[in-house]
């Protein structure tokens, strides 16, 4: 009766562990049907007076680039004003941003934050207090300091806003450095999933998880509904905005063609600092909007089956991933047969997915996936690509016999890829990058996100403080 008992729970734990590939596959399924939720025909030439606030905590190596590429837009200048929020910088961000001021005194100006380092929120609303105070501005464009627009982004994105049930509109954030080393080319290839990809999918399924922090456009209509200010007791302020523009009752869009470029993170540590960050934003969201998941009554598109299934499945991607090891293992010892067969079951639908994942990548953002097609190759990580290729070609081989040792270490891949991609992360930090690299392309980049994940748990619920890291940008965008 136990062995039952047993082999039923622990063959529950490796179905439901499929989830998130599950999830991964349908939305690009759903990527296909983004035409028809695009908001196009609800779209016409639109130029609203926008107000551009750029939050800068010394932000010296990036901001003058950045102005200058704003005053390109293809915008109207009378209807284009841009204000650089300084949070109390102490390198060349003032001095530049008051030249700028002095070159373009209609267009460029410098609002000054003695008491800073609260964080972007902080800033954010330090500046919108002041503008919203006068009736000039129509619609606010939220940006980081390092951010590049191309010339018709703005245009595209403030279309939308044509149609009044429209509060928000975000863009397609590239990454942008001119020489990307090996993790610039992995977000790369993640940016074109989870952002290329998956928001067009939002787009078709009526909803929006995040509007981009660093290319966020709203109408002032929607700013004044979400209270004239970003929700400020959270790391993780854009989803917070996005979620209460949308629970407000106006629509949230991800508008694919207006294309924006970002500096990330050049090394293990900094993305770390910067996804765990954002990963203990999403444990504060996921409580914070606890009422809305599964609920269609709240909310048409938030409270849908998709978006729960979307989001739990990013959210709880460590918990599946070490559901699925324990569960191969405790069948192991159950049901050895049975065990075998469920986990080639798993990797053949991991397999599936891969494929269609890569191959719709590389077809949706060709500019991206041309300068990190081996690494979104590799995405899984080598020993999860070596697991795949057998799964979907062994069975041309026969049946594969493996002793009990490497048969439990294949069983706890999924949990051992996440301490193999951490292991990495302390070889960088103990000064051996090249032995970090190794650990990243053995274990893969998702591994790597869920051991992020479950750093952000940790952190949350042990109370850690709600420090914010800032990114280091050293204006490598081409």
């Amino acid at each position: 009766m136990l062995e039952v008992v047993v082999g039923t729970i622990a063959t529950l734990a490796v179905i439901i562990g499929t989830l998130p590939v599950f999830a991964g596959g349908y939305q690009f399924v759903v990527t296909a049907l983004s035409l028809f939720g695009a908001h196009y025909e609800g779209a016409s030439p639109a130029w609203p007076r926008v107000s551009v606030l750029i939050p800068a905590w010394n932000e010296g190596a990036v901001v003058e680039a950045t102005i200058r590429r704003l005053l390109k837009l293809d915008y109207p200048p009378e209807s284009l004003r841009i204000y650089v929020v300084d949070d109390a910088s102490n390198d060349e961000t003032p001095h530049i941003t008051r030249r700028m001021a002095k070159i373009y005194p209609d267009q460029v100006f410098h609002i000054r934050r003695v008491a800073g380092g609260e964080g972007k929120a902080h800033t954010l609303n330090y500046g919108l207090e002041q503008l919203l105070r006068e009736p000039w501005t129509e619609a606010f464009l939220i940006m980081d300091a390092d951010v590049i627009y191309t010339e018709s982004s703005l245009r595209r994105m403030a279309r939308h806003l044509a149609d009044p049930l429209v509060g928000a509109v975000t863009a397609y954030i590239r990454e942008g450095s001119r020489s990307p080393n090996y993790v610039q080319r992995f977000i790369t290839f993640e940016y074109i999933t989870a952002t290329g990809a998956s928001r067009r999918a939002q787009n078709a399924l009526g909803f929006l998880a995040c509007l981009s922090g660093g290319a966020q456009l709203h109408s002032r209509e929607n700013m004044d509904a979400i209270g004239g200010k970003i929700f400020d007791d959270t790391l993780a302020e854009d989803t917070f905005t996005t979620f209460a523009t949308q629970l407000n009752g106006r629509k949230a869009l991800f508008e694919p063609n207006a294309i924006v470029y970002a500096e990330e993170p050049d090394s293990l540590d900094m993305l770390w600092k910067q996804r765990l960050r954002w990963a203990r934003g999403n444990v504060q969201v996921t409580g914070h909007f606890k009422d809305t998941w599964f609920r269609r009554s709240v909310h048409d598109g938030l409270g849908s089956a998709s978006m729960g299934v979307i989001w739990f499945s990013l959210f709880l991607m460590p918990v599946f991933q070490i559901a699925t090891s324990i569960g191969l293992l405790a069948l192991y010892w159950v049901d050895p047969a049975w065990a075998w067969s469920l986990f080639e079951a798993y990797w053949i639908i991991a397999g599936l997915v891969y494929v269609l994942i890569t191959l719709a990548s590389l077809a949706i953002d060709p500019e991206s996936a041309a300068k990190s097609w081996l690494e979104g190759i590799l995405f899984p990580g080598l020993v999860s690509l070596a697991i795949i290729v057998v799964t979907l070609i062994g069975p041309l081989f026969g049946e594969v016999k493996l002793s009990t040792g490497p048969t439990l270490f294949l069983y706890l891949w999924t949990s051992l890829g996440m301490a193999v991609s951490y292991l990495g992360l302390l070889f960088e930090r103990k000064g051996f990058p090249r032995l970090g690299a190794v650990c990243m392309y053995l274990a893969g980049y998702g591994a790597f996100l869920c051991a992020i994940t479950l750093g952000a748990y940790q952190k949350e619920f042990s109370g850690a403080a709600r420090t914010w890291d800032k990114t280091v940008k050293t204006g490598k965008v081409g």
